[in-house]
């Protein structure tokens, strides 16, 4: 089965140099729980991604991924 891409939280990491143990730091999330997130196994709740986008200063549409339905 194909993990369909609904973030690209773990593109603006790399983008902005930053590691998903530092956004776990920041967010006090676990660190698996980011790295589920990079990977597409699960999503963060809304009101989290408005906070990761504040922490990497990039508008929260940056961290969704383009839908081709």
């Amino acid at each position: 089965m194909e993990i369909k891409k609904y973030n690209r939280i773990k593109r603006v990491l790399k983008q902005k140099k930053r590691t998903g143990k530092w956004l776990a730091e920041q967010l006090g999330k676990n660190e698996i729980t980011v790295s589920r997130w990079c990977r597409n196994v699960q999503q963060p709740s809304l009101e989290t991604l408005f906070e990761v986008a504040e922490l990497l200063e990039v508008r929260p549409a940056e961290l969704l991924a383009d839908w081709e339905g």
